[in-house]
Protein backbone atom coordinates (compact mmCIF):
# COMPACT_ATOMS: atom_id res chain seq x y z
CA UNK A 1 0.00 0.00 0.00
CA UNK A 2 3.01 2.37 0.95
CA UNK A 3 4.61 1.96 -2.41
CA UNK A 4 1.40 2.87 -4.31
CA UNK A 5 1.21 5.86 -2.16
CA UNK A 6 4.94 6.96 -2.93
CA UNK A 7 5.65 6.77 0.48
CA UNK A 8 7.94 4.79 2.26
CA UNK A 9 7.11 3.35 5.40
CA UNK A 10 9.62 3.32 8.62
CA UNK A 11 10.68 0.06 9.97
CA UNK A 12 10.23 -0.26 13.80
CA UNK A 13 13.54 -0.39 14.44
CA UNK A 14 14.25 3.48 13.55
CA UNK A 15 15.09 5.52 16.78
CA UNK A 16 12.75 8.32 16.56
CA UNK A 17 12.54 9.64 19.96
CA UNK A 18 15.85 11.65 20.21
CA UNK A 19 15.93 13.18 23.60
CA UNK A 20 19.06 12.78 25.30
CA UNK A 21 20.68 10.99 22.64
CA UNK A 22 23.60 12.25 20.54
CA UNK A 23 22.21 12.70 16.99
CA UNK A 24 23.08 13.50 13.44
CA UNK A 25 23.03 17.23 13.60
CA UNK A 26 24.64 17.18 17.27
CA UNK A 27 27.74 15.02 16.26
CA UNK A 28 28.35 17.15 13.15
CA UNK A 29 28.05 20.34 15.15
CA UNK A 30 25.69 21.39 12.00
CA UNK A 31 23.66 24.65 13.73
CA UNK A 32 26.91 26.25 13.69
CA UNK A 33 28.40 24.82 10.89
CA UNK A 34 24.98 25.92 8.76
CA UNK A 35 24.97 29.51 10.47
CA UNK A 36 28.36 30.03 9.13
CA UNK A 37 26.83 31.62 6.27
CA UNK A 38 27.06 35.13 6.11
CA UNK A 39 26.81 37.31 3.43
CA UNK A 40 27.87 40.74 3.39
CA UNK A 41 26.35 42.61 0.14
CA UNK A 42 23.61 44.92 0.73
CA UNK A 43 21.03 43.94 -0.45
CA UNK A 44 22.03 40.62 -0.32
CA UNK A 45 22.90 39.01 -3.75
CA UNK A 46 21.73 35.62 -4.27
CA UNK A 47 25.06 34.43 -5.75
CA UNK A 48 27.32 35.25 -2.46
CA UNK A 49 25.81 32.21 -0.95
CA UNK A 50 27.24 29.90 -3.64
CA UNK A 51 30.79 32.15 -3.62
CA UNK A 52 30.35 31.65 0.09
CA UNK A 53 29.94 27.87 0.65
CA UNK A 54 32.52 27.06 -2.56
CA UNK A 55 35.61 28.38 -0.14
CA UNK A 56 34.51 27.25 2.93
CA UNK A 57 33.75 23.60 1.31
CA UNK A 58 37.41 23.66 0.07
CA UNK A 59 38.78 24.37 3.48
CA UNK A 60 36.88 22.08 4.66
CA UNK A 61 38.98 19.81 2.82
CA UNK A 62 42.21 21.81 2.95
CA UNK A 63 41.98 20.48 6.67
CA UNK A 64 41.64 17.17 6.27
CA UNK A 65 44.48 17.13 3.56
CA UNK A 66 46.91 18.49 5.92
CA UNK A 67 45.12 15.90 8.05
CA UNK A 68 46.33 12.95 5.62
CA UNK A 69 49.47 14.78 4.33
CA UNK A 70 51.08 14.65 8.55
CA UNK A 71 49.76 10.93 9.06
CA UNK A 72 51.72 10.10 5.61
CA UNK A 73 54.68 11.73 6.87
CA UNK A 74 54.70 10.21 10.29
CA UNK A 75 53.76 6.69 8.67
CA UNK A 76 57.06 7.39 6.41
CA UNK A 77 59.59 8.28 8.96
CA UNK A 78 58.60 5.51 10.91
CA UNK A 79 58.85 3.02 7.64
CA UNK A 80 55.51 2.05 7.36
CA UNK A 81 55.20 2.52 3.49
CA UNK A 82 52.13 0.80 3.01
CA UNK A 83 49.79 2.90 4.82
CA UNK A 84 51.51 6.40 4.30
CA UNK A 85 50.96 4.91 0.32
CA UNK A 86 46.88 4.50 1.75
CA UNK A 87 46.65 7.98 3.19
CA UNK A 88 48.35 9.52 -0.10
CA UNK A 89 45.30 7.63 -2.16
CA UNK A 90 43.03 9.20 0.17
CA UNK A 91 44.58 12.91 -0.55
CA UNK A 92 44.23 12.28 -4.23
CA UNK A 93 40.89 11.32 -3.56
CA UNK A 94 40.17 14.97 -2.36
CA UNK A 95 41.71 16.80 -4.95
CA UNK A 96 39.72 15.29 -7.31
CA UNK A 97 36.81 16.65 -5.24
CA UNK A 98 38.27 19.86 -4.92
CA UNK A 99 39.40 20.38 -8.15
CA UNK A 100 35.92 19.67 -9.72
CA UNK A 101 34.11 21.88 -7.44
CA UNK A 102 35.39 24.58 -9.91
CA UNK A 103 33.00 24.12 -12.00
CA UNK A 104 30.43 24.49 -10.13
CA UNK A 105 32.04 27.89 -8.90
CA UNK A 106 32.49 28.52 -12.70
CA UNK A 107 28.48 28.86 -13.20
CA UNK A 108 28.88 32.39 -11.05
CA UNK A 109 28.94 35.08 -14.19
CA UNK A 110 31.24 38.07 -14.04
CA UNK A 111 28.10 40.50 -14.30
CA UNK A 112 26.79 38.51 -11.03
CA UNK A 113 30.10 38.12 -9.11
CA UNK A 114 30.50 42.12 -10.01
CA UNK A 115 27.34 43.15 -7.89
CA UNK A 116 28.63 41.71 -5.28
CA UNK A 117 33.11 41.45 -5.21
CA UNK A 118 33.37 45.17 -3.85
CA UNK A 119 31.24 43.72 -0.45
CA UNK A 120 34.40 41.82 -0.39
CA UNK A 121 37.16 43.98 1.07
CA UNK A 122 40.82 42.98 0.68
CA UNK A 123 39.55 39.33 2.10
CA UNK A 124 41.23 36.61 -0.81
CA UNK A 125 42.60 33.24 -1.53
CA UNK A 126 45.83 34.21 -0.68
CA UNK A 127 44.83 34.41 2.80
CA UNK A 128 43.83 30.84 3.48
CA UNK A 129 46.32 29.62 5.86
CA UNK A 130 45.52 26.00 5.00
CA UNK A 131 46.48 26.24 1.86
CA UNK A 132 49.66 27.65 2.33
CA UNK A 133 50.12 25.12 5.36
CA UNK A 134 49.33 22.29 2.44
CA UNK A 135 51.90 23.52 -0.03
CA UNK A 136 54.71 23.72 2.85
CA UNK A 137 53.73 20.18 3.36
CA UNK A 138 54.35 19.16 0.21
CA UNK A 139 57.34 21.65 -0.33
CA UNK A 140 56.55 24.63 -1.78
CA UNK A 141 57.83 26.71 1.42
CA UNK A 142 57.47 30.76 1.62
CA UNK A 143 59.19 32.36 4.93
CA UNK A 144 57.69 35.90 3.77
CA UNK A 145 54.16 34.25 3.77
CA UNK A 146 54.62 33.97 7.59
CA UNK A 147 54.39 37.76 7.89
CA UNK A 148 50.93 37.44 6.36
CA UNK A 149 49.74 35.47 9.31
CA UNK A 150 51.67 37.67 12.02
CA UNK A 151 48.14 38.74 13.66
CA UNK A 152 46.26 35.92 13.81
CA UNK A 153 48.47 33.71 16.86
CA UNK A 154 46.91 30.35 15.79
CA UNK A 155 47.53 30.76 11.96
CA UNK A 156 50.69 31.80 12.55
CA UNK A 157 51.51 28.64 14.81
CA UNK A 158 49.96 26.75 12.06
CA UNK A 159 51.98 27.85 9.39
CA UNK A 160 55.44 28.13 11.58
CA UNK A 161 54.96 24.44 12.55
CA UNK A 162 54.93 23.21 8.55
CA UNK A 163 57.51 25.38 7.95
CA UNK A 164 59.84 23.91 10.63
CA UNK A 165 58.89 20.18 9.74
CA UNK A 166 59.96 17.97 7.22
CA UNK A 167 58.14 17.64 3.84
CA UNK A 168 56.12 14.29 2.03
CA UNK A 169 59.08 14.92 -0.17
CA UNK A 170 61.98 14.67 2.43
CA UNK A 171 60.21 11.82 4.33
CA UNK A 172 60.17 9.60 1.04
CA UNK A 173 63.54 10.27 0.26
CA UNK A 174 64.81 9.41 4.32
CA UNK A 175 62.45 6.58 3.73
CA UNK A 176 64.69 5.55 0.20
CA UNK A 177 67.74 6.61 1.41
CA UNK A 178 67.32 3.88 4.62
CA UNK A 179 66.38 1.53 2.23
CA UNK A 180 69.42 1.24 0.64
CA UNK A 181 68.98 4.19 -1.87
CA UNK A 182 71.59 6.54 -3.02
CA UNK A 183 69.96 9.94 -1.56
CA UNK A 184 73.04 12.81 -1.47
CA UNK A 185 73.44 13.53 2.08
CA UNK A 186 73.44 17.18 1.01
CA UNK A 187 69.82 16.27 0.29
CA UNK A 188 68.75 14.42 3.53
CA UNK A 189 70.57 17.01 5.43
CA UNK A 190 68.99 20.13 4.31
CA UNK A 191 67.38 23.16 5.78
CA UNK A 192 63.86 21.70 5.54
CA UNK A 193 62.76 25.25 6.10
CA UNK A 194 64.16 26.42 2.45
CA UNK A 195 61.73 25.64 -0.56
CA UNK A 196 63.01 22.00 -2.20
CA UNK A 197 65.16 22.90 -5.12
CA UNK A 198 66.62 20.56 -7.83
CA UNK A 199 69.10 17.96 -7.26
CA UNK A 200 70.56 16.47 -10.23
CA UNK A 201 73.12 14.65 -8.03
CA UNK A 202 69.24 12.72 -6.56
CA UNK A 203 68.72 11.85 -10.21
CA UNK A 204 70.74 8.60 -10.69
CA UNK A 205 68.82 6.92 -7.24
CA UNK A 206 65.10 7.38 -8.75
CA UNK A 207 66.46 6.28 -11.93
CA UNK A 208 67.80 2.91 -10.28
CA UNK A 209 64.08 2.70 -8.95
CA UNK A 210 62.36 3.02 -12.48
CA UNK A 211 65.17 0.99 -14.09
CA UNK A 212 64.44 -1.73 -12.08
CA UNK A 213 60.74 -1.68 -10.62
CA UNK A 214 60.53 -5.31 -9.91
CA UNK A 215 63.46 -5.11 -7.36
CA UNK A 216 62.15 -1.61 -6.06
CA UNK A 217 58.14 -1.96 -6.55
CA UNK A 218 56.99 -0.21 -3.31
CA UNK A 219 59.25 2.41 -4.06
CA UNK A 220 58.14 2.34 -7.99
CA UNK A 221 54.68 2.80 -7.04
CA UNK A 222 55.36 5.31 -4.30
CA UNK A 223 57.18 7.65 -7.04
CA UNK A 224 54.29 7.27 -9.17
CA UNK A 225 51.77 7.79 -6.80
CA UNK A 226 53.46 11.30 -6.14
CA UNK A 227 53.95 12.19 -9.59
CA UNK A 228 50.04 11.58 -9.44
CA UNK A 229 49.53 13.66 -6.08
CA UNK A 230 52.19 16.55 -8.57
CA UNK A 231 49.81 16.47 -11.14
CA UNK A 232 46.36 16.56 -9.54
CA UNK A 233 47.57 20.03 -7.63
CA UNK A 234 48.50 21.44 -10.60
CA UNK A 235 45.30 20.67 -12.35
CA UNK A 236 43.76 22.14 -9.45
CA UNK A 237 46.10 25.47 -10.03
CA UNK A 238 45.01 25.52 -13.15
CA UNK A 239 41.32 25.11 -12.81
CA UNK A 240 41.84 28.11 -10.04
CA UNK A 241 43.47 30.43 -13.00
CA UNK A 242 40.85 29.20 -15.79
CA UNK A 243 37.81 29.93 -12.97
CA UNK A 244 39.46 33.38 -12.17
CA UNK A 245 40.01 34.63 -15.60
CA UNK A 246 36.43 33.11 -16.47
CA UNK A 247 35.18 35.34 -14.36
CA UNK A 248 37.05 38.62 -13.87
CA UNK A 249 39.47 38.41 -16.54
CA UNK A 250 42.75 40.09 -16.00
CA UNK A 251 41.37 42.32 -13.30
CA UNK A 252 44.01 42.36 -10.07
CA UNK A 253 42.74 40.57 -6.99
CA UNK A 254 40.79 41.68 -3.83
CA UNK A 255 43.78 40.87 -1.79
CA UNK A 256 45.80 42.82 -4.34
CA UNK A 257 47.71 40.65 -6.27
CA UNK A 258 47.69 40.63 -9.91
CA UNK A 259 45.15 38.24 -10.15
CA UNK A 260 45.33 35.44 -12.77
CA UNK A 261 49.02 36.90 -14.24
CA UNK A 262 49.98 36.05 -10.33
CA UNK A 263 48.24 32.51 -10.48
CA UNK A 264 49.59 31.84 -13.92
CA UNK A 265 53.08 31.97 -12.06
CA UNK A 266 51.85 29.44 -9.50
CA UNK A 267 51.80 27.01 -12.40
CA UNK A 268 55.80 26.81 -12.85
CA UNK A 269 56.09 25.51 -8.94
CA UNK A 270 56.95 22.14 -8.36
CA UNK A 271 56.98 19.59 -5.36
CA UNK A 272 59.08 16.57 -6.60
CA UNK A 273 61.23 17.83 -9.42
CA UNK A 274 63.61 14.66 -9.76
CA UNK A 275 60.50 12.24 -10.50
CA UNK A 276 59.97 14.63 -13.75
CA UNK A 277 63.55 14.96 -14.18
CA UNK A 278 64.32 11.43 -14.80
CA UNK A 279 61.36 10.82 -17.20
CA UNK A 280 63.98 12.24 -19.72
CA UNK A 281 66.57 9.92 -19.15
CA UNK A 282 64.41 6.77 -19.65
CA UNK A 283 64.76 4.79 -22.44
CA UNK A 284 67.21 7.24 -23.53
Amino acid sequence: MSSEQNERALEDGIVTDLRDRMTYGSYLELDRLLSAQHPVSRPEHHDEMLFIIQHQTTELWLKLLLHELTSARDLLASDDLREALKRIARVKRIQDVMTQQWSVLATLTPTEYAQFRGALGNSSGFQSVQYRAVEFALGNKNERMLSVFSEHPENLALLTAEFERPTLYDEFLRFAARRGLPVPAEILDRDVREPYRPHAELVPAIREIYQDPQTHWDLYEACEDLVDLEDNFQFWRFRHLKTVTRTIGMKHGTGGSSGAAFLQRALELTFFPELYTVRTEIGG
